[in-house]
This record gives structure tokens, sequence and C-alpha cells, in this order.
């Protein structure tokens, strides 16, 4: 054996397989034999002959990983770091200083187009490594660089997610982030965007440089499907982009979806990585880091975050210093900000989540309740009121909307008190009550006060009666009145006065006359009589000023729109806190007659929504008030302004959940008569079912064309709303309308709302859950398919119905009716609702053998899971027959003929519970539709029995059974390349078998 001194490649190669060898003494031990040869070609030859063994191996296997990793040293171990000076020459002899490396690069580049997938994927790898493993000062040929670089752009979009991987990795030191046109930058950039492959993804996030232009599509990766590369995005994030490099609504988005992503895993991240990073980036200053998130207009983020990092913080490490809390556990007027404030609260409400645990901290983070209401009123007293020229001035308006600000946050704190004590506790309500009455209180805080009041009330009547005095005192409130006195005794003091005044003058002048004339005695006797008219004139003055005092307190009602707003918003929040069970006594039947409906005619459209609203809210309470006012909601819900009209078909809609449509058989007809849309949907609802007494009821046809003209609104908050209500009401079994289904899944496609996320959302959410609730449902979905794809085959050209894709709205309605989607399943061998729709759908080929629709139909009949009944199979089979000798097409003839072989061999095998078809087309003629249908023997509906259906597959997702993806351990070999599978599996521990054997031939 040769020395260790002077390895043979050959055995270097051997013992650089096994892992416990040292690869460095591996690389010396070579590298002196390499140093010592004159002509080294015959030493690269050999070496890439023996490199080849493991490039042809495309499992990871341990012995494989170990000689690419010995190779990558050994080839950069001839790099020698660059000189200060001399650049120029040290390029010029890079190539003779390097010769092994350029030799080692210049065959992986020639065999980077190799068939095999294993073989691209290892030049990748040896590429990546090679790179990696040089210096960072190291420098290579521009022509190499230039041939690498092109190279890897091949191999970005490779057939194989390994080998996308690999490429991506190699291409980390080639990126010029400065540079705008870089073309790695781009193609990283692209894979980001488009990459089936999450692993491709992820190997791109993770050695991308961020910059103006990366950044974007970083954040874009933070939403990506994956977890994995969600949770990698936020890691990259916290390493590589500082805070600053941020702007406000990204920092806020970024903690939004993070602390709320559905991962555990990407939480974790956000809460241990992200935000530790962003601390250290600003000295550990937490106020900072709010002042960087603004949390006047993203508190509820802020306060997610603190809790958040309270929740891995130890309690005994928690920072209260930033509170600055003076001896009496308050923070000072002047120390008050946004950010301490709020952190003050978020510290508060996670001790007070913390019960027991956190009961001694929260004692030394809040004072006596008693102490923090006279607290809190004294701030709001001092929040200033703006008059109209002073809104203008922004720098004034800005500190009101800061003082309201904190002054929100304080009253939040009060839910953190301990009012367990009588005193205190009712200290706290009677300085509410005072604050909800102060006129200076912005009216933004009116809510939350109110909240926080009747939290501190036990029972329903206490807070009626509370509610009903703050009323009271804010809309009459107690006012000094002066009486005017009589207008004679008025007039008569009045002259009284004048005379004085003219005979003060009089003397005045006459005493003059006599000190100019040296009459002294008589100017002495005037200067008295003057003293007395004086006197006299200040004594008539006194008691007309007495006279004008107040002289009486009085209330007087208050009718401006800023009070009643005030007043309904109070009772507002009390009917939404006071149980659904509470009627409606005495003092609400007051305010509702003062205050409400009053205010329901007013000239301010705020006024009036409130209104509305109470009024709603009130109607849920009582049956009575539900059928009294029921006209005038619906009413608004068609002419007031769209703000109020949302709110007031909210009302009529909670009222149908709660009391159902029989609420309309208490009506009389010609007042929803009134109600009735100008013109009907040719009578679209006539078929309404659910709880109605009379499914021709004019009332219930009346309010659903209502609804349904909504849908069309150009409003998008009433379309919105109008959608969501329908969705409740059939979901709750108020309404069971095929043709009102159909109406929603054609919005939910339409491209008009395609922007609406609400809408969407929604929609998305009710279709499944509505399905699979039960077998009535699935039969409603089934009776809306046919009317749903007419619409939108016969949409004219100019409508964006035009635009929806029919077969995918076809494999949704499939998908919804599928009878194993069903929560409660039942017997099997009963008709089950596809079998019903199998029927409609040959009847629709059979209508019109020609149409163009007649190959979706046939794929619609290829999805389908038909139940094992054998007269059903039976009745189907003669209907396909029928078929075939109407349909042309020889594509469609095959398929249909195809599903009666496939009908047919099922009828032998009874014990399967669903077919699955293959796709076909076809075509046939209505008659025969009708005539299956009564063969059929369908039952109304309520006399069906719900079909538990067997899943005989389950449908994987695209990115889990991409071909592409193949595991890095374990890759998929196909049985047709069995032979190559066993050559590959002999290298799993060794490659010397392969490498001895060749030896031997040669």
């Amino acid at each position: 054996m040769t020395a260790d001194s002077e390895l043979e490649i050959k055995e270097a190669f051997q013992r650089a397989q096994k892992g416990h060898n040292n690869k460095a003494k591996l690389v010396a031990s070579l590298q002196n034999r390499y140093n010592k040869l004159e002509d080294k070609t015959l030493f690269h030859e050999e070496f890439v002959h023996y490199l080849k063994y493991a490039m042809i191996v495309y499992k990871r296997e341990p012995a494989v990983e170990n000689v690419i990793e010995f190779v990558s040293r050994f080839a950069t171990s001839f790099q020698t770091p660059p000189t200060e000076g001399g650049e120029e020459e040290e390029d010029d002899e890079e190539e003779d200083e390097n010769p092994f490396l350029n030799y080692i690069f210049n065959f992986l580049l020639e065999s980077h187009k190799a068939n095999s997938h294993a073989v691209r994927f290892r030049v990748c790898q040896l590429i990546n490594k090679l790179l990696g493993s040089m210096a960072e000062n190291a420098q290579i040929d521009d022509d190499l660089f230039d041939r690498i670089h092109q190279t890897m752009l091949v191999r970005v979009t490779d057939k194989f997610p390994n080998v996308r991987i690999q490429a991506a990795l190699a291409m980390a030191r080639l990126q010029d982030p400065q540079n705008h046109d870089c073309p790695t930058v781009k193609a990283y950039l692209l894979i980001l965007e488009n990459d089936s492959n999450p692993e491709v993804r992820r190997a791109v996030l993770s050695c991308i440089a961020p910059s103006s232009i990366t950044l974007p599509k970083i954040l874009k990766r933070t939403r990506d499907v994956k977890e994995s590369v969600r949770k990698l995005a936020y890691q990259v994030l916290a390493d590589k982009v500082h805070i600053r490099a941020l702007s406000i609504a990204q920092r806020v988005s970024l903690l939004q979806q993070g602390l709320h992503d559905t991962a555990e895993s990407v939480r974790e991240v956000v809460c241990v990585r992200l935000l530790p990073a962003w601390l250290r980036l600003l000295q550990e200053d937490i106020l900072d880091l709010l002042h960087r998130l603004d949390v006047e207009n993203c508190a509820q983020t802020a306060l997610d975050m603190l809790s958040a990092l309270f929740t891995h913080t130890p309690q005994d490490q928690l920072l209260t210093d930033p509170l600055q809390l003076d001896n009496r556990r308050l923070i000072p007027g002047d120390c008050l900000s946004c950010e301490r404030v709020l952190y003050w609260r978020a510290l508060c409400e996670f001790m007070k989540t913390k019960g027991d645990d956190g009961e001694e901290m929260l004692d030394q983070l809040l004072p006596e309740a008693a102490l923090f209401a006279e607290y809190l009123y004294g701030y709001v007293k001092a929040v200033p009121l703006l008059s109209e020229e002073q809104r203008g001035d922004f720098a004034q308006l800005e500190l009101v909307m800061t003082k309201e600000f904190i002054s929100q946050q304080l009253i939040h704190l009060i839910g953190c008190l301990d009012t367990n004590e009588e005193g205190g506790r009712k200290r706290v309500v009677v300085v509410l009550q005072e604050m909800l009455v102060l006129p200076q209180t912005p009216p933004s805080l009116v809510p939350l006060l109110t909240e926080k009041l009747l939290s501190l009330i036990p029972d329903d009547p206490r807070r009626i009666q509370t509610v009903a005095e703050v009323i009271s005192e804010v809309r009459e409130p107690i006012v000094t009145v002066s009486q005017p006195l009589d207008e004679k005794e008025k007039r008569k003091k009045q002259v009284k006065l004048a005379e004085v005044k003219v005979r003060v003058l009089e003397a005045k002048q006459a005493l003059d006359d006599c000190i100019s004339n040296q009459e002294f005695s008589k100017a002495a006797e005037l200067k008295e009589s003057i003293t007395d008219l004086e006197n006299l004139r200040n004594n008539i003055l006194q008691e007309e000023a007495a006279e004008t005092q107040p002289e009486d307190e009085t209330r007087v009602e208050k009718t401006d729109p800023e009070t009643l707003l005030r007043c309904l918003t109070i009772c507002s929040e009390l009917l939404k806190q006071m149980n659904i069970k509470t009627r409606i006594g005495p003092t609400l039947s007051a305010i509702l007659s003062s205050l409400i409906l009053p205010s329901v005619a007013n000239a301010q459209p705020a006024v009036r929504n409130m209104a509305v609203m109470c009024l709603g809210t009130c109607a849920l309470h009582s049956k009575d008030l539900a059928n009294t006012h029921l006209v005038l909601l619906l009413q608004i819900a068609q002419l007031d302004e769209a703000k109020i009209r949302i709110s007031a078909l909210r009302a009529v809609i909670d009222l149908l959940l709660l009391y159902g449509f029989t609420l309309l058989a208490e009506q009389p007809s010609s007042a929803l008569k009134e109600t009735q849309p100008s013109h009907s949907l040719d009578h679209q609802e006539g078929e309404e079912k659910g709880e109605e007494p009379d499914e021709g009821n004019n009332s219930t046809q009346s309010i659903l064309m209502m609804m349904s003209e909504f849908l069309d609104s150009e409003v998008p908050e009433l379309r919105t709303e109008t959608a969501e209500g329908l969705a409740k009401l059939m979901y709750c079994g108020r309404i069971s309308s095929a043709k009102l289904l159909s109406r929603l899944v054609l919005l939910w496609y339409n491209p008009v709302t395609e922007d609406d996320t609400r809408l969407r959302h929604c929609l998305g959410v009710f279709f499944q859950l509505y399905a699979r609730e039960s077998r009535s449902h699935q039969e409603c979905v089934e009776e809306c398919f046919v009317p749903t794809l007419r619409t939108l085959l016969n949409a004219p050209a100019t409508s964006p119905l035009a635009e929806v894709d029919v077969t995918n709205v076809a494999e949704l309605l499939v998908e919804l009716t599928r009878p194993s989607a069903l929560i409660n399943r039942a017997d099997t061998q009963e008709v089950c609702v596809h079998d019903y729709l199998a029927v409609r759908v040959c009847g629709e080929i059979l209508s019109d053998p020609s149409a163009p629709e007649v190959r979706l139909y046939a794929k619609i009949l290829s999805n389908l899971e038909l139940s094992s009944d054998v007269n059903t199979r039976r009745d189907l089979v003669t209907l396909l027959q029928q078929i075939t000798q109407e349909v042309k097409d020889r594509i469609c003839l095959r398929a249909v003929a195809k599903l009666i072989g496939q009908l047919q061999d099922s009828n032998d095998q009874p014990d399967l519970s669903a077919v699955a078809l293959q796709p076909l087309d076809g075509n046939a003629d209505e008659t025969a539709s009708q005539d299956l249908t009564k063969s059929a023997k369908r039952p109304k509906r309520g006399q069906r029995k719900a079909i538990p259906v067997q899943k005989t597959r389950t449908v994987e997702s695209s990115d889990e059974s991409d071909g592409e993806n193949v595991p890095d351990s374990v890759p998929v070999t196909r049985p047709t390349r069995r032979s190559k599978a066993a050559a590959l599996e002999k290298t799993r521990l060794d490659l010397s078998a392969l490498i001895n054997q060749e030896a031997n031939t040669s």
C-alpha cells in the first residue's frame, strides 16, 4: 500500500467514502502526490474517472456525499489568497496556478447536459460546493465565471426539483444585488414567483440577497401556501433584513400575518426569531419598537406583539422600567405617551390572564380602583374640544387624536382593576357615569366607556336603569335660567337712573361755576349733594344687578345631532350586552318612543344609522316590536343611504334568523306590498321552501325578491351583506331555494366580485359547510346545477359571466353533491344525489345532442359517484344506450360505450359502494330523460334517505403528487428501469465494488 504522504487516487476515493476518516489528511496526502507530478494530465483524467462513479448516483447516500465533499475540498485546496498588489498579473496567472480546479470546472460544465438527472444533480451540487468552499476574496477567470453563470441559469429550469435546488444554491455567489439587471437576481425572482416545488423556493430564499428589488418578493413568501416556505421567509427577514429597511405598513403586515399564521412553527419563528432580532437592532428599547409600528393606527397588532414577547419571557424578567410609575403606581401626566400607555395596558392584561400567578405583579402595576378612576377622569376632562377652525390645524388635531388614544387605553385598564371591593367599584361606576355626561368627552370614547360601565353592573335591570339615567342627563341637562324683570318696572328704574345721572351732571356743572366764582360755601354743599346722588345711582345699579341673577334651575332638552348620537350610542351598547331573553320593559319602551323612533327620521345620516341599529336590536328582544317595525326596516333598506340600508338589512336578516319567516304571517299583506320591488324576477322565488307557512306567500316573495335585487347592487357593501345574510338563512334552514343558491354561485364566480375578499371568503366557506351538512342541502345544490350552467353557457359576450370557466363551476357543484362528503352518511344501497344528477345531465345531453357543451356534460358524468342500486344503474344504462343512437361524435360514442360497459360490469359486483367513471362525452333526448325520471321513482323532498358512500379514492394535492417532487433521501424509480435501480442499489454503502470491477476489466 502507498504511504499516507502520497496516496493513490483510487485509495483516496475509497477512504473518502468512510465518514470517520479525516478528509483534511486525505486532501493533504493527495495534494503532496499531485505537487510532485510534472505531467498532471494523467492525474486529472484518473481523478475524473473515479469521480464519475459518484456522479451517477442520485440517492443522497452517505458514501457518495462524503466523496463529493472530499472532491470539493481537494479541488479548492490549491486556491491561494490574492495578494494586495499585482492584480493584473494574478489574473494572467490564474489559470496556471489552478489547473486542477479549472479542469474540474470544465468537466462539470461539459457534463451538465447529460440525459441522466443524477449526473445533472451531481454537477450542480459539485459546482455549488466548489464555489462555496472557495475563500471570500477568491477570484476566478471571467470566462469561467460566465460559463458557470450560463450553465446554472439553464439548470435552474431543470425538470427535476433537486437539480434546480442545487443550481439555485450554486448561483448564490454569482449574484450582484446592486445590479438591477443581474440575470441571477432575475432568475431568483422568477423562481420565487413561479416554481411549483416548495423546496426550490426555500433554496432560493436561503441564498437570495435582500435588496430594494428582492425585498418585496421575500415579503410575499411570508404568504406562501407552504408552511416551510413561510417559516424560512420569516427567518431570512430576521437574520438579513434590518427593521429600518421595512416600511411601517410592511412591519405591521408581517406581524399581523405571522402572529396569526395557521402553522404553529411559523408563529414560533415570529416570536422567537423575528421580534427578538428587531429588539436587538433597537438596543432592546421596546418603546422604540412600538413607535416604529405606529400604535395609534394598529393598536391590536401591537398588543398581539407584546403578548407574544411576554409569553416567551420569564415573568421575573418582564420589564416595568419603560412605564416610569410613580409612588402612586401611576404614570405621571407629562410622561404619558401612546407607546408607554399601550405597553402598560398590554402588561396588565397579560398578568390578568395569569390568574393567581400574576396577581402579585398586577398589584405592583395598578393603583386602587378609586385612585385610578380619579386619574382617568382628570385626563379625559383635560382633552380639549376643537372648534371648526381649530380642526383645520393639523398640529392641534393630531394632539387631540393622541390624547383620545391614550384615554382609550386608560379606559381599557379598568378591566384589569381589582373591583371586588364595593367602595372602589362604586366610585369607578360614578366616575364612568360622569365622564359619559361630560360634554368634553370625545364621541369616540362613548362606546368604550359604556361597555366598561355595564361590565361593572351585574344584572340587566340595574344596567337599564343606569343607562336611562345617563341618557336623561345627557339629553336633558340641568341649566340655570334667570327670570326676566317686568318691562314696566324695568322702564321705571331706567328712567330713575337717567334722572339721577342728569342731576349728577348738573351738580358737577354748578360746582365748577361756584369754584370759578370763588363761592366756596355753596361749592361744599354741591359736593355733598353730588356724593349723595352717586350713592343713589350705585344703589339703583346694584338693585338691578341683583334682580338679574339666576333664580331657577331646570332641565332643557337638547336635540342637536351630537347629543342624539351620544344617547343612541349608549343605548346601542346596552342592547348589545343585554341577555337576549331580557324583555323590553317600561324603561326601554320609553327610550324607544322618545329617542330611537324619532331619531329614525332625523336629518343627519349618522343619527339615523345608529337609530336603525338600536331599533333592530330592540326588535330582537320583543317579537311584538319585530312585527310592528319590520315594514319600517324593509322600507329603510330600500330607500335610505347605503350605510343605513346595510344596517336595516342586517336587522331584517337577524329578525328572520331568530323568528323565521313565520314572522311574516302576522304582517298585513297590504303593508308588505309597499316593500315589494317595482319589478319581479320572473317569479324566481315562487318555489321558496323552508319555514314559511305558505310557499306562495306574497310577503316572503317580496322580501326575497328585494334581497335578490340587492345581489345586483352597484354598492359592494350592500351586495356582500345581502349574500352573507342569504347564506346564513339557507344554512340555518330558514329558506331552501335552488334559484337563490344558483345566484350565490354565479355571484361567487362573477369577475365583478374579484376584489371583494369578504364576499368571496364568506361564500367559499358557506358552500362547503352547507353541502356537507345534510342530504337535503345536497339536493338543493343538485337542483341548481342545470340552471347555473345554462346561465353561464347562454351568457352574452358582453356579460362578465362569459369569462367564467364553466368546467370549474361544474366540478365545484359535483364535489358539493358528492355523497362521500356528507358528515352523516346512511345506507349506501339507497339512491344518492349523484344518481339524480346523472339523470339531469343525460336529459341535457338528449335535449340537444349537437350542442357544443355535450362534452362538458359527459365530463361531469365521469366524475359522479353513483350508488350501487341495481334498478338505477339499469335505467341509466337504458338512457345511455339511447344517447348512443342520437350522438354522432365518435369520441362521445366511445366514451358512452365505455361508461355503459362499466355500469353493466358493476351490476355483477353489487358490493361496490360507488363507481368512479372515466372521462367521457355524450348526447341524448329530453323525452327519454322524463321517462327515466319516472322510472327512477324519485320521491319528493323530505322523503329521501341520506346515503353514505364509501370513498373509493382520495384526491391528493397537485403539489404533493407532482412527479417532479422527488425526495432527497429516496428517489422514486420507475418499474420499467429495474435493472438500473438494481445497479444503483449496489452503491448504497460502498463504491469500491464498482471501482474494483472497472479496474479488473481495464
